[in-house]
């Protein structure tokens, strides 16, 4: 373009670059920076709005002043402004961030930048400076860094999982304490290498360390559960988690991957499966011991009804103490696996102790006198009221009674005395027994337990009743202790319990009756013949009118030709359970249902709520109580 058509603003702006108008402009224009000069000593020559603005200065107040006023104490007393100054001028130009001071005080953190200014022979005639305002900035790399801090600290103070970065390339880039802990590696032994030091050789061969990688890339999130390998060669149970790390753009980053130590949680699942296993077994076992000793209970008592001389009587008596004996270890079986899984319920009503304690001592005198040993009770006249479940409670005499008749030689000498001692009862059964020593007298209430045999001892047992009075005693609130003197010098066992302070007035039951008259009708349903056909007998001899049924069919036909006005059935029968049956029982076209029954080997809780809910009136487990069984059958309960 000729010089002659330029715009006549482009002229003025090159006279006012040519007088330098235009720089002063610019300076003064710069409002985010303080822009000033100094002479060679430092002082202030110059000075900008930006400069105002930043370090709250006017021009008038500061120019003449030296710079050393916008520096911090520690940097005055350090000589760090003329340290500037003498770099700045041996260097040509230095930059520096650190706080610097307003004019009110207040810190701000400075970017600062110092140029020497010399003239055209080299003699140093000043220095500009610029100084930006980068608090805002350094505040949110503070936050950021502060961030960066407690992530740190998080992922290394995290004991219980590793926690280790991969890079793109899937090697190991980071390790954390926890890693080092839960894996058994240093950082040292494992950055730069692949994983796949963690994963069994079976997986390797598999190619899953480079699958997981693959399948975290591509969904962004991976997660596994199985075997992964420590340094020392042991194998455990894993929970692991990979996550695909981006930038904000979307590129790959690398890898954060978490392992957890599952394996004391497996070890507990399978001790809880395989308690689980325990208690249906236990069940089941119980169920199969219950079938044949119900026929032999019943058969018990017929011979019992027929026993013509003493022989037979002793005979009968034999074999009852030993029927029982044997339900009682089976209860026991049961009441072991309801307390270890947490299962055993108390129906607690306020009892007079006394009285539950006299009962047991009757139920067990047969089994005493039978060793021969002398059993000497001593029970106040007064009763002693308590909370509680008397039939648990009764169990808890029992098993302390059986406990010191069998552990003390026949001829021996046993005692039971109930004592009130203020608010607390306490029971006490003393044998001169076996004795036991002090590491048996530590041990002796837990499960399993037992006293060592000797060769010639016929008596043993479970070692689960003692562990049973303890938890049935503990869910009173109250307590048991055990003491000897040492083998062969007899046991003592304290049974303690809280007294209640205000007892109402207890309902005594009363006794049962043998037969309602009228020869009620009893149809009997069992699968197993002798339990059937031994129950009819029995019955029969009490003065009822009874029938057999071995299958459902045979039940419903029964009931509907001979109208009884109760069935006592079995649950396993064969083709229809006893379930099915009760359900058909109740939809019969007759004009009276009859009472029903339940009698099965299946006696906990849930057993009984089942039957309860489709019906039944009564469950009873096998061996069957006789008189429990009577009772039901002769009570009124209205419809039926």
């Amino acid at each position: 373009m000729n010089a002659d058509l330029r715009p006549r603003s482009v002229g003025k702006l090159q006279s006012a670059l040519q007088g330098g108008e235009i720089f002063r402009l610019l300076v003064d224009g710069a409002r985010d920076y303080a822009i000033f000069m100094l002479d060679a000593e430092g002082y202030v020559a110059s000075w900008n709005e930006g400069a105002q603005r930043i370090k709250g200065y006017a021009a008038n107040e500061i120019i003449g002043q030296h710079f050393s006023k916008f520096y911090a104490p520690p940097a005055l007393a350090a000589g760090w402004p003329q340290e500037e100054l003498r770099r700045a001028g041996e260097l040509g130009r230095f930059e520096d961030e650190d706080w610097r001071v307003r004019k009110d005080g207040s810190r701000f953190w400075a970017n600062v930048v110092i140029t020497a200014v010399r003239g055209s022979d080299g003699e140093l005639l000043g220095f500009s400076k610029i100084t930006r305002d980068l608090t805002e900035r350094r505040a949110h790399e503070e936050q950021l860094r502060q961030s960066e801090e407690t992530l740190r600290l998080l992922v290394e103070g995290v004991k219980d999982h590793a926690i280790f970065m991969l890079g793109t390339d899937g090697t190991v880039a980071q390790w954390n304490a926890g890693a080092e802990r839960v894996l058994g590696y240093t950082a040292s032994d494992v950055v730069g290498r692949p994983p796949e030091f963690l994963y069994t050789a079976e997986d390797i061969a598999a190619g899953k360390p480079q699958a997981s990688i693959v399948m975290a890339r591509e969904s962004a999130f991976f997660t596994d559960v199985g075997w992964r390998v420590k340094r020392d060669g042991l194998r455990f149970w894993a929970d692991v988690t990979i996550t695909a790390l981006r930038q904000p753009d979307g590129t790959q980053r690398g890898f954060a991957q978490v392992v957890r130590d599952l394996s004391d949680r497996q070890r507990v699942e399978e001790l809880e499966t395989e308690g689980q296993r325990i208690n249906e077994f236990i069940a089941m076992l119980a169920h199969e011991l219950r079938n044949p000793l119900a026929p032999i209970g019943n058969a018990v008592g017929v011979m019992q009804k027929l026993a013509a001389s003493p022989e037979q009587a002793w005979c009968t008596q034999l074999i009852g103490r030993q029927v029982s004996h044997l339900s009682r270890l089976v209860d026991d079986l049961l009441d072991v696996s309801r307390i270890t899984s947490g299962k055993i319920r108390l129906q607690k009503e306020v009892i007079d102790l006394v009285g539950v304690v006299a009962s047991a001592v009757d139920t067990m005198r047969p089994m005493v006198a039978g060793y021969g040993h002398e059993f000497k009770v001593e029970l106040p006249d007064a009763p002693v009221h308590i909370e509680g479940d008397a039939t648990r409670l009764s169990q808890v005499m029992v098993n302390l009674i059986t406990n010191a008749a069998k552990y003390t030689p026949g001829g021996g000498r046993l005692k039971l005395d109930l004592e009130r001692r203020g608010v607390i009862v306490a029971v006490r059964v003393t044998d001169n027994g076996v004795g036991m020593s002090r590491k048996l007298v530590d041990t002796a209430f837990d499960l399993f337990v037992q006293g060592d045999r000797a060769l010639d001892r016929s008596e043993g047992g479970l070692g689960i009743g003692l562990a049973l009075v303890r938890r049935i005693v503990a869910m009173h609130g109250g307590m048991v202790s055990a003491s000897s003197a040492g083998p062969g010098l007899g046991s003592e066992f304290i049974v303690q319990l809280p007294v209640c302070s205000d007892a109402p007035r207890l309902v005594v039951p009363q006794a049962v009756g043998h037969a309602k008259p009228g020869r009620p009708r009893i149809v009997v349903v069992d699968d197993n013949e002798d339990a059937a056909q031994s129950l009819a007998a029995l019955l029969s001899m009490w003065g009822y009118e009874v029938s057999v049924a071995h299958d459902g069919p045979q039940a419903l036909e029964l009931t509907q030709r001979l109208l009884p006005d109760t069935v006592v059935l079995d649950l396993g029968l064969p083709g229809m359970s006893g379930y099915e049956v009760a359900r058909r029982l109740q939809e019969l076209p007759v004009p009276k249902r009859p009472r029903l029954l339940a009698m099965t080997g299946y006696g906990q809780e849930s057993d009984r709520q089942a039957t309860r809910d489709i019906g039944f009136y009564g469950h009873f487990v096998k061996p069957v109580e006789f008189t429990e069984l009577i009772e039901a059958i002769e009570e009124d309960s209205g419809e039926a």
